[in-house]
This record gives structure tokens, sequence and C-alpha cells, in this order.
């Protein structure tokens, strides 16, 4: 089978270490593995790609350059007759997925016109939140294009109940189904060992991701510093870089803390899992937000790694943990109820233990990437195991296409 990859987001750098990044690399990896050939058509690429993707067949969209934001989104749009002519170019493809981005709209419509599935992966928002924290200046055209895309796939994976929600408003609910963002549970293992000498005298609280404001690092600090006035062995690792760096460095410093404060920067994705076997403990602080729509990948990450977890109690982390089962949900915001959480976890040794191992066992079972993508094809070619056999096979492919044709 071949699939067409596509990423038109100009935010994305396709081989980079965002979060996003990481979850573009790690759909296409779980294709490849289920014996799928991917052509990856993107925007923006970073860094050079990983060595199990380095033979990977890519496809260079033009460009959108740094400049004026109302500029910018005239030339996004501007790239879908490029899109469409790429994928007839090189195609036939058996199958087209694309991670939405605001202003791609072309490649859903050439698997609609091939007669061929086309799935439509939608993580956010886009529209308000591009409003809201970059600047949107052509919204009406914005709201155009995802009538349009929308649409035009046949099949929509969003990746949380909220963003179900939100899609609502464009009355697709028969093409939506919410498949949550999954773990490599090769990469991600409980038996690694840690990057940082471990004392058995010392507890680590830590933290993965970017250093943004809907993170809640602000309470995660407060909620470290109250712990750490009752138990003085605490340290805290923060992994990842962001906007609120300084600030965070001087808030710890303020504090008193940066002595018992690890912050590790920007590092990539190869050195996670030492990282996390670093920690004893690992937190998602969200604040309180009623359009909580994320799919963390830290949290499956932490809890793959066999981690206990201590996580806001809002959105999908709310069906994600089970309270004092696979993880310990807090109230968002609630920094004191954080203090007491990773205190308790700290006299509670065999609970850490129990919760770590109940955790991975969950996510393994569940929610890996490999279980993710069994989901997409079965969206696209129905759950028969004739036809997902057909659609794997190169050798049968345009037989393949005619019964799904059919």
């Amino acid at each position: 089978m071949r699939i067409a990859y596509i990423c038109a987001d100009p935010g994305i750098p396709v081989f980079g270490q965002k979060g996003c990044s990481i979850h573009v690399q790690e759909v296409i990896r779980a294709f490849r593995q289920q014996g799928a050939t991917v052509e990856l058509f993107a925007v923006r690429w970073g860094d050079e790609p990983p060595a199990d993707l380095a033979d990977l067949n890519t496809h260079r969209l033009p460009p959108v350059p740094k400049g004026e934001p109302g500029i910018r989104e005239q030339v996004a749009i501007a790239i879908n007759p490029d899109l469409r002519t790429d994928l007839e170019l090189n195609g036939p493809f058996d199958l087209i997925y694309e991670r939405y981005s605001l202003w791609s709209y072309s490649a859903m419509e050439f698997a609609q016109a091939s007669g061929i599935p086309g799935i439509l992966e939608v993580n956010a928002p886009l529209i308000e939140e591009q409003a809201e924290h970059r600047g949107l200046v052509h919204r009406e055209q914005a709201e155009q294009v995802a009538d349009r895309v929308f649409r035009a796939a046949s099949s929509i994976v969003a990746v949380s109940e909220e963003v179900k929600t939100y899609l609502s408003r464009w009355d697709i609910a028969d093409k939506v189904q919410v498949i949550p963002n999954g773990v490599n549970h090769h990469r991600i293992a409980a038996s690694v060992e840690s990057a940082m000498p471990k004392s058995p005298d010392t507890f680590t609280v830590g933290f993965v991701g970017s250093l943004k404001p809907w993170h809640g690092l602000s309470h995660l600090v407060n909620a470290f510093a109250q712990l750490h006035q009752r138990i003085p062995q605490s340290r805290l690792l923060i992994v990842g870089d962001g906007p609120q760096r300084d600030s965070l460095r001087a808030d710890l410093a303020q504090r008193d803390l940066s002595n018992v404060t690890h912050l590790t920067g920007a590092v990539s994705p190869t050195e996670i899992p030492a990282l996390l076997a670093a920690m004893d403990v690992a937190v998602a602080p969200y604040p309180a937000n009623l359009d909580f729509y994320f799919s963390p990948l830290k949290v499956v990450e932490y809890m793959a790694a066999g981690l206990p977890v201590v996580v806001s109690d809002l959105g999908q982390l709310s069906h994600l943990v089970t309270h004092g089962q696979t993880g310990w949900l807090c109230p968002p915001g609630d920094e004191g109820a954080l203090a007491e959480a990773l205190e308790h976890l700290y006299h509670s040794p065999e609970l850490r233990q129990r919760l770590g191992q109940a955790g991975r066992q969950y996510i393994l079972a569940h929610h890996t990437w490999e279980k993710v993508v069994e989901r997409i094809l079965a969206m696209a070619f129905g759950h028969s195991s004739e036809l997902c056999r057909l659609a794997l096979s190169g050798s049968e492919t345009q037989h393949f296409r005619e019964r799904w044709v059919s």
C-alpha cells in the first residue's frame, strides 16, 4: 500500500524536536511498520531525518517565508495547486493522510476525486488557536478552508473528545472518530539507564515539554517550592525549552531553588528515555482551562516509561489516568493539591511502583502508535481482515483499489 502523508503547516518542522514533529514521525513509522510505503509531502523540514527515516521518499512543498502575517497566509493557501500537482505526478496512492493545517485543502479533494480514502487528522481548533496566540488576518478564508477540507475528507481523526466537540459545528459527526495519541514503546521503555546519577536519598520530580504558559510551569514551581520546604531532598528536573525559559530561571532563583533544579534545555528525542529514567515521578500540571483539547504525548510517554504520574484532572487526562490506579489526578491549577500529591508519593514508594507498573501496562495495551495506526487503517478500509490484507499487499494494490471503490 502506498500512503501519501501531508503536512502543509509551516509551524511544524517534520524532522524537528517539537511534540508535533515527533507526532508526524511516529505516525509515519507506524504506517511503515504495518508494511506500507509512505511518501512525505511537507512545507517545513527542520533537522536531518532520524536514521530510520533517512530512506523516506520526501517531496518539498513551496516554503512559507516569515514576514507580515496576512501575506504569509496568502502564500500558504497558494500552495494548494502545487500540492495537487505533486500528488498527481507521484501517484497512484491508496490512502492520503493529512495533518490538518489552516490553509490546506487540495490533498483531501485529490483523494475524493481519485476515489481513495482521505483521512484528516485534527489535533487542535487551529482557527481559534491561531487567532488567540499568533494572530489571524483572513479568518473568514480560514473558515472556508476548514469547511472545504472537512467535507472532502472521507474520515476524520480527532485526537480528543474536546476536538471532536469542536468539529461538531461543521455537522460532520458521522466522519469523526476519536483516536488519542500514542507512544513508541520501543523507544520509551521502563528499563533504560538514567542519564543522571540517582541517589536513594533524593526524590526527583520531572516535567517534559515546551516551556509555554499553557503547560502550567508556574504552578509546578509554586508546588515544588512547597514540597521542597517539607522534603529538602526533593529535586526538580525540567526537560525542554521555550519562551518561558528566562522567566522560569528567574522565578527559581528568586525562590532559592536553582541549586535543586536542573533545566536541560532542548534535547533530542533519543535523549528523552534516559532523562525519564532519572525521575521518580512525572507531572503534567496543566492550569484550569475550559477549552483543554490536548492529547498530551508527554503523559503517555511518562506512563510507558513506568513512571507514576501526577496530572491535572481535565480533558482527555481524566480518561487516560484512573486516579489511584494508573496515576494520580489533581484539580487543575491547585498548587497545594499538587504539592500534597507529590509528598504523598514521596512517602509511599510502594504506591509509586504500583502506579508506574499499572500505568505502563495500560498504555501498552491501549495507546501504542501501532494500535493508533491499526485504528486509522480500519477507518480507511473497514474492519475486514481481507481488505486490510489487500491494502497492505503491494502485489495486490490494484485489486484492493477496485474492491474499495466498489
